[in-house]
């Protein structure tokens, strides 16, 4: 499992082997069985978390039992619930996997420790909160301004692949469409 990590960050940062082999000693491994969850909302997100293998989604369910999907989080992607992790205070969303999931888990200690141990870490995740920042103020302003057909060309350009990999229901629940108006942007770019 540390090897897809180990692979992440030979490709996206120019930490040594040895700051490399700080995160595996650091590091919680887990394997997260298909609809099991990894954090429920009213519980405290303790651990930043880095998909190795499977997928995660981060969701919220309104009081009528509607989930609107936040995020999907594939292979080589991070998940956690920023807000309850920094602030120690309950979330108000679920992660839970849609596949089989590996990931490797820090506690906020031993990921603060590699940060002060490992600079090229803070830069890194500094990109990593500019670029979430960015695509969620896309996002938003997408959902205010984009129609559905555009909105689902973005998610398939954003998430090439998940089309294949997470029902219909959960796309159009991401997107904020009915499940009866994805269906009618699919048959109508399959016409074209």
């Amino acid at each position: 499992m540390f090897a897809e990590f180990e692979k992440y960050l030979q490709q996206n940062t120019p930490l040594t082997a040895e700051e490399i082999d700080l995160f595996e000693k650091t590091a919680i491994t887990r394997t997260i069985r298909r609809k099991e969850f990894l954090l429920r909302d009213g519980e405290i997100a303790r651990h930043k978390v880095f998909v190795a293998k499977g997928m995660l989604r981060s969701y919220r369910t309104t009081p009528d039992g509607s989930e609107h999907i936040m995020q999907f989080s594939p292979e080589d992607s991070w998940c956690t619930d920023p807000e309850s992790y920094n602030n120690g205070t309950p979330s108000r969303y679920n992660i839970d996997a849609l596949e089989t999931t590996e990931v490797l888990m820090w506690t906020r200690n031993d990921f603060n420790y590699l940060f002060e141990r490992l600079p090229e870490l803070r830069k890194h995740t500094e990109q990593l909160i500019q670029r979430n920042l960015f695509h969620t103020r896309e996002r938003v302003f997408s959902a205010i301004s984009a129609s559905a057909e555009q909105r689902y060309d973005e998610f398939l350009v954003q998430y090439p692949g998940i089309i294949n990999r997470v029902p219909l229901h959960m796309v159009a629940s991401f997107l904020g469409v009915t499940r009866e108006t994805l269906s009618r942007i699919r048959h109508a770019q399959v016409k074209q």
